[in-house]
């Protein structure tokens, strides 16, 4: 037996089992190291990059020792985004398919109030949730916390980062005392040494090493004057020609005056930045996600939680200041087995001090290249594959991704193949097409139903 195996823990048979079923094996060296002190039931201090497994880690942990027959909310996990609140949910729900009972509520902003507390009236066992919409429903008196067993604090630097500080602490003092506390973080700065001696006991501290594998990414660092980083990405893309490509700015004025010029020079680029609306900050990564939008400009508070399964390249239009940050942002590509990823990072003179904090973090030397060498490669504009056909139209009207793929492939007469990812939301449905074949399933559609009903649809253009 492999000493990385699950079956090395002492978890329960149905948690044992539902691992095997979802093909749950050997642990992540998160998981190796974090959960044998989980299930010892210490408070945790866990430093590791998005995708390394920390969800399953803390999930397995809570759901140990969770009782599906009382009805009280035993565990709580406070996370900095609405994405990512949802990746965590439909992660535990995937994690307790051992047991029909166990309920997992998920409570975000930008949704209405009033189904959250319908919700809470009828009990839950897990809450996950951002941290002012928790701290609106402890202010009404909707949610009851004393009895919550596990608090987790997903992405805590982040959340410090948003101003969720005040949340948190009082997020924390609504909790049993008696809890155990999960705290999780990509890098690990003093604000969030302040919020662990506060909120923290003995806390077991887990580092697991945020190095990248050079035969999954390949990192090119290329010196510009400031002033040219704009065309140097535009340059990148014509010569790299990535399929998705999220490009990091650090400040929300850059992300929309990049975003603007490439969308001007023809490439399908969207910015995502702190202050967007809910909908639209939806709306955007349904696009970039769905392969409709071929670039997307980010700051880094906003980019974290993002679940992008497939990313081509990684672009630091601005060096980062925190080595922890650059290798955070570099690991976004080459996930999943995928081809190797591409991290192509733009330096002004007066920024080589960051990247050499970045040799001394990764304990070798920066590749540098000339930017001069990037010619455009053949095939015209680099066009998203994608388009999205937005119906108004969503879970309220009983719509679900089945009844949009019979619709298309049936009326619409398209192949499974040529139908992307299908987003329903409350209200709206976004349809991943490939462009090719877009403006024949909308003339389709249009004239047929779907579920014996006309919906008004529009493209969003970019």
């Amino acid at each position: 037996m492999s000493p990385l195996s699950f079956s090395t823990l002492a978890l329960s048979p149905d948690i044992q089992k539902n691992l095997s079923t979802l093909g749950y094996h050997e642990m992540t060296p998160i998981q190796a190291q974090s959960l044998p002190a989980i299930l010892q039931l210490r408070d945790l201090i866990a430093q590791a990059k998005t995708g390394s497994g920390k969800t399953a880690a803390f999930g397995i942990g809570l759901l140990q020792k969770l009782n599906p027959t009382w009805f009280a909310v035993q565990a709580l996990v406070v996370c900095p985004t609405r994405e990512l609140a949802d990746q965590v949910s439909n992660e535990l729900r995937r994690l307790a398919r051992f047991t029909e009972n166990v309920k997992v509520l998920t409570l975000c902003g930008g949704t209405p109030m009033r189904p959250q507390i319908a919700s809470l009236e009828h009990g839950a066992h897990i809450i996950v949730g951002t941290p002012g919409r928790i701290r609106d429903h402890i202010g009404r008196a909707t949610i009851d916390l004393s009895k919550v067993q596990t608090l987790v604090l997903d992405e805590a630097d982040r959340m410090v980062d948003m101003g969720f500080y005040e949340d948190i602490a009082g997020i924390a003092s609504a909790c049993n005392v008696r809890r155990q506390t999960l705290l999780f973080s990509a890098t690990y700065p003093d604000d969030i040494r302040k919020i662990s001696a506060e909120f923290l006991r003995d806390p077991v501290e887990i580092k697991v090493e945020s190095q990248h594998d050079d035969a999954q990414i390949e990192q090119r660092f290329y010196e510009v004057g400031y002033d040219d980083r704009n065309a140097a990405v535009a340059r990148m893309l014509n010569h790299f020609r990535p399929t998705s490509t999220l490009a990091f700015c650090n400040t929300k004025i850059h992300c929309r005056e990049l975003a603007e010029e490439l969308r001007a020079q023809g490439f399908s680029a969207l910015a995502l930045y702190g202050e967007l609306e809910q909908r639209e900050r939806d709306e955007i990564l349904v696009l970039f996600a769905n392969r409709s939008c071929s670039v997307l400009v980010a700051t880094d508070v906003a980019a974290r939680g993002l679940d992008i399964q497939s990313l081509n390249a990684v672009i630091n239009v601005d060096v980062s200041k925190d080595t922890e940050v650059h290798i955070h942002r570099i690991g976004r590509t080459g996930r999943n087995n995928q081809d190797k990823g591409l991290a192509l990072s733009l330096c002004a003179p007066n920024e080589k001090k960051w990247v050499k904090l970045i040799e001394d973090y990764q304990q070798r030397p920066a590749q540098w290249f000339d930017l001069a060498e990037l010619e455009p490669a053949d095939g015209g504009m680099l066009a998203a594959p994608m388009v999205t056909l937005c119906i108004m139209g969503g879970k309220k009207d009983k719509l679900r991704p089945g009844d949009l793929l019979g619709a298309l492939t049936g009326e619409a007469g398209l192949t499974k193949e040529q139908v992307g990812k299908i987003n329903v939301f409350e209200f709206m449905t976004y349809v991943a097409l490939e462009r090719s074949v877009a403006q024949k399933a909308y003339a389709r559609l249009n004239n047929g139903n779907i579920k014996g009903r006309n919906f008004r649809m529009r493209f969003i253009e970019i």
